[in-house]
């Protein structure tokens, strides 16, 4: 017969221990990713990207059509126009001559010199969006230099 006595039977037994497994935890922090990768693409661009972007292919443009200048031996000049850029001096297509973004403008002299000499004198252009008048992003070189991207504000 049982007894309520102390020490004849626990007055509560142990509960097993309850809580949720790995696989549910990984199927959470999925939806989480899926979720933030969500916001994240439903950012707009606050034109940084875009300019930054432009300025990178830029300054590889210019690199480029340099280094084809001093290979070839022939002075090679980039020049801005109202629907792109040109590269005179290098056969037609062989660099792309359109921006990534048809509204992108260049501030001040659209013009810059790329050789055939080795050492060229510092130049810069300065790119900027209509969208983002605040926003600006400066590709230049010291004339030794690769041309470098610089965002300025």
């Amino acid at each position: 017969m049982p007894t309520s006595a102390a020490g004849s039977k626990p007055l509560w037994r142990p509960q097993p221990l309850r809580g949720f497994t790995l696989l549910e935890l990984l199927v959470v922090l999925a939806i989480v990713g899926l979720a933030m990768a969500g916001v994240g693409l439903a950012l707009r661009d606050n034109g940084g990207a875009l300019l930054e972007r432009e300025g990178e292919r830029l300054a590889a443009l210019l690199e480029a059509g340099r280094a084809q200048s001093r290979a070839s031996g022939v002075a090679v000049r980039w020049r801005t126009d109202g629907q792109g850029f040109h590269f005179d001096g290098l056969p037609d297509k062989a660099l792309p001559t359109q921006w990534l973004d048809a509204q992108t403008q260049v501030r001040g002299p659209g013009e810059l010199w790329l050789g055939p000499e080795p050492l060229i004198g510092p130049q810069q252009v300065t790119l900027a969006h209509p969208s983002w008048p605040d926003r600006s992003v400066r590709v230049s070189t010291n004339g030794l230099r690769p041309f470098t991207v610089e965002i300025a504000q």
